[in-house]
């Protein structure tokens, strides 16, 4: 497993730097003297996957939230030995309390009643701990996970990971307690699954894809409960062919979040084709 994992995320560190080298936040992005309007008077606080940070995983849906009249914000929470560009490496107990630190000042900041938190990735994991857990229910209206991942993945899914990111020569000491957490049966998981992964108060919107390689098997992302939907991509729209990295960037998974943060926010359907897992 360390071989498979210290590659696999030292080339998303790489990647990650090299991107946020050019890629100031956009207008209307962490921009905390931003005023909810009362149309969406939450402002929505984004959290990125394992092995990416805030500016990379959310350079498309960030910007389209805001031009859709949103106070929006990313952090990068559990940065370990790989630098500040490479988050989600701590254990998700820790990087849970950094969100809830995260999810405090952007209250107060906007003077919000309560945020939004839309994931992807371990960024569904993640604030799912920080809702149960942590007191994040009271702080939360809406929490929409895509490529979501509650029950794990296995090993296959990472190494599919690998292979499409033709990544580099295995290194040693990369220090991922994150990855151990999201093995099937691990005791973060066990902790989170017991008695439901929701809690009273917040929706949930879990977005997953059957072509999801990385998180295996995909229904990984859904759950049953009285306050949350469950949503496969392909059943409504079966041109949609995104895997798992794509969902970031993919216009019929941000039109689905656009729709779970405001009904009156029309699903669309396009033709979609994700190269990656």
């Amino acid at each position: 497993m360390r071989k498979l994992l210290v590659p696999l995320l030292t080339t998303l560190g790489l990647l990650a730097g090299a991107v946020t080298a050019n890629a100031a936040p956009s207008s209307g992005v962490n921009d905390f003297s931003c005023a909810p309007s009362a149309q969406h008077p939450e402002p929505v606080v984004l959290v990125h996957g394992l092995g990416a940070n805030g500016p990379v995983n959310f350079a498309t849906l960030a910007p389209t939230l805001a031009s859709n009249g949103y106070c929006v914000f990313y952090l990068t929470y559990g940065v370990g030995i790989l630098g500040p560009t490479v988050g989600g490496l701590r254990p998700m107990e820790d990087s849970a309390a950094e969100l809830g630190a995260f999810v405090d000042e952007v209250q107060t900041a906007t003077r919000a009643a309560k945020v939004d938190i839309v994931g992807h990735s371990e960024g569904s994991t993640v604030p799912a701990y920080y809702l149960k857990f942590l007191g994040g229910a009271a702080k939360v209206a809406h929490f929409v996970g895509f490529g979501a991942n509650y029950a794990g993945t296995s090993l296959d899914g990472l190494a599919t990971l690998a292979t499409l990111l033709h990544l580099g020569p295995a290194l040693t000491g990369v220090g991922c307690a994150a990855c151990t957490e999201f093995l099937p049966g691990s005791a973060f998981l066990t902790k989170l699954n017991a008695g439901g992964v929701a809690v009273p108060g917040p929706t949930y919107t879990n977005i997953v894809s059957k072509y999801d390689t990385v998180v295996t098997p995909y229904t990984s992302g859904v759950f049953a409960a009285p306050n949350a939907t469950n949503i496969v991509i392909q059943d409504g729209c079966p041109v949609d062919f995104t895997g798992h990295i794509g969902q970031a960037v993919d216009p019929n998974v941000a039109s689905l979040v656009l729709h779970a943060l405001d009904p009156a926010s029309p699903v669309r359907c396009q033709p979609f084709f994700d190269a990656g897992a």
